[in-house]
């Protein structure tokens, strides 16, 4: 292994995040027992663990109340028996709770209004389907809609009380209730599914320590290599006892012992945590005990930001994020699909083995791509995030073999889009959007990738209408050409051969309403509104701004509805 090149301490304001995942194993413990703050055959890690979390919740209450950093600092000690820092780091844990509670609490309130609006019309449909079925007299329908009213009023009542709630809380300057340890776990144990012990492990199971420069990285929880191997030592501040006190009345303490072990890293991992180590740059430690027993630790650091090794001028590889895996589309700076190079191909991961079809691509030569992975629709969590990054590593390294940068789009399904209906629902839930992009813009970013997000709106109805038969691909790798030509800066015109499809639909539909007439077939009243106004925008679209031209009630807004209602 070459030696690496010693790195200067990067600011964190100028770095990105880097987090190492990592299994402790302890072999070295303190013989001494503190009865003070020991319970029964409780191991001194598992002391220190408890008492840091009990600081962490004590914190919260009494910063809640008003009370400074400073104050609780003196005070923390003395109650829980860890030393300042440790303590410092739980008051600080606390703290940073409090605040993305009240960050959260304007969010909340605007998505629970939103709600509340929406299950209000429906029911108001709900009363007038009542009504309806009251004067046709069918008992029947009629007990069905009283069902239907019955649950629309306590949804509505529901999100009503909620909203009062969470206004209250605002109005006061409070946050709602927070429930360590996890509001699941904690519903389960009231229902008797859990044990209190497994509970109360829930609550104690972590620790955490700042890093700090001056301080060889981290004072209390310490990395170190030797002999080729990592190894971890964890501070056991409750163990060390007053010696007396100094010139200005703080106690002095005995130098407190440790627990050492064995610390494993993943391969990929070791040689940058041991260019950090080399460096002395500072670095976070989160240790967090499973259920299992196990020692999980979280090793947090900044590492300087990669020089880009994209160029917009190339164009750009743009992705469109589906359920099932994403399409990708290779296009130059001219806004047009361009032949994979010559010699390209992609890059397979080699850690899947699970079944054959687990990690599908179809490569089509004029610049589209498919990657499909059927288990990201149904798989559980560990095993999706699994897929999710494998997935991510393959995109930014086909960016990187193409030397462009990736263009994606921004989507939002958060909660106030959810309560539509059933299937809507369903689908939000399972489509991993999110974790894909995050998946690879982290990855992008690490490997020096450009990532440039840009709005998703009607980006696979304009792939429909002007691309899909152009290019002979699916509708999916119309949208990602349309998400690359936005990144590069294009409109997306109103040209005379989509004009010329519109008015074939529109003979179409006239053609099919003489032949089959009846409401819902053919030229019917509601397609009728829509060329209506059809007729109305584009005439006048050409000549927009590009944010009118992107807007949700733009002419295609009215296009999507078209293709739906023609089908």
């Amino acid at each position: 292994m070459r030696k690496p090149k010693i790195k200067k301490t990067v600011n964190p304001e100028n770095g990105i995040k880097y987090t190492v995942c990592g299994e402790f194993f302890p072999e070295v413990y303190p013989a001494f027992r503190f009865q003070k703050w020991g319970r029964g055959d409780e191991g001194p890690l598992a002391t220190e663990m408890r008492l840091f979390c009990s600081c962490e919740r004590w914190a919260f209450n009494r910063l809640q109340e008003g009370r400074s950093r400073e104050e609780l600092k003196k005070e923390g000690q003395k109650l829980f028996g860890i030393n300042s820092r440790f303590c410092d780091d739980a008051i600080l844990k606390a703290k940073a709770i409090i605040e993305s509670q009240r960050e959260l609490l304007a969010l909340e309130i605007e998505e629970t209004g939103t709600k509340l609006a929406r299950a209000m019309k429906k029911l108001n449909r709900a009363e007038k389907d009542l009504d309806k079925t009251v004067e046709a007299n069918d008992p029947v329908k009629i007990e069905k809609a009283e069902r239907t009213v019955h649950g629309r009023k306590a949804r509505v009542k529901k999100l009503s009380d909620k909203l009062d709630e969470l206004k209250t809380h605002q109005n006061n300057g409070t946050i709602p209730t927070v429930i360590f340890g996890g509001r699941s776990l904690w519903k389960r144990v009231c229902k008797g599914r859990v044990t209190k012990e497994e509970w109360r492990n829930a609550r104690q199971n972590r620790l955490y320590a700042r890093g700090d420069e001056t301080k060889g990285g981290n004072p209390n929880i310490k990395i170190s290599y030797r002999n080729g191997e990592f190894a971890l030592s964890v501070t056991v501040s409750h163990l060390s006892e007053q010696t007396g006190t100094d010139s200005r009345g703080r106690p002095v303490m005995t130098k407190a012992p440790r627990v050492t072990g064995k610390l494993w890293l993943p391969e990929k991992h070791r040689l940058k945590v041991w260019e950090l180590l080399l460096s002395g740059t500072p670095y976070n430690i989160e240790l967090i005990r499973s259920r299992d027993g196990r020692y999980r630790v979280h090793i947090t650091f900044t590492i300087a930001a990669p020089e880009p090794v994209t160029n917009p001028n190339r164009g750009y590889l743009g992705m469109d994020t589906n359920p099932d895996g994403v399409a990708l589309a290779n296009v130059n700076y001219f806004g047009q699909p361009e032949p994979w190079p010559e010699g390209f191909a992609v890059p397979y991961p080699k850690a899947l083995h699970k079944f054959a079809g687990e990690f599908q691509m179809t490569v089509h030569p004029n610049g589209f791509l498919y990657i499909k992975v059927p288990e990201l629709a149904y798989s559980r969590g560990y095993r999706r995030t699994y897929l999710i990054g494998v997935l991510a590593k393959v995109v930014v390294d086909i960016a990187k073999a193409l030397g462009k940068p990736i263009a994606l789009e921004e989507l939002d399904l958060g909660k106030d889009r959810l309560d539509t209906d059933r299937k809507f629902n369903r689908m939000a839930a399972n489509f991993p959007f999110k974790k894909i992009i995050e998946a690879v813009t982290r990855r992008a970013f690490k490997e020096g990738i450009v990532v440039k997000p840009v709005r998703p709106a009607h980006t696979s109805t304009i792939g429909y209408y002007k691309y899909m038969e152009r290019y002979g691909v699916i509708i999916h790798h119309a949208a990602a050409l349309t998400i690359a030509r936005r990144a590069i800066g294009f409109k997306e015109r109103i040209t005379g051969e989509l004009k010329q499809k519109i008015q074939a639909v529109k003979e179409k539909l006239n053609r099919k309403v003489n032949a089959l007439p009846g409401e819902g077939k053919g030229m019917t009243r509601k397609v009728k509104r829509l060329f209506n106004r059809l007729d109305e925008k584009i005439p006048v679209y050409n000549g927009l701004d590009r944010f009118k031209q992107e807007s949700f009630y733009s002419v295609w807004h009215d296009l999507k509805q078209l293709a739906l209602l023609s089908r």
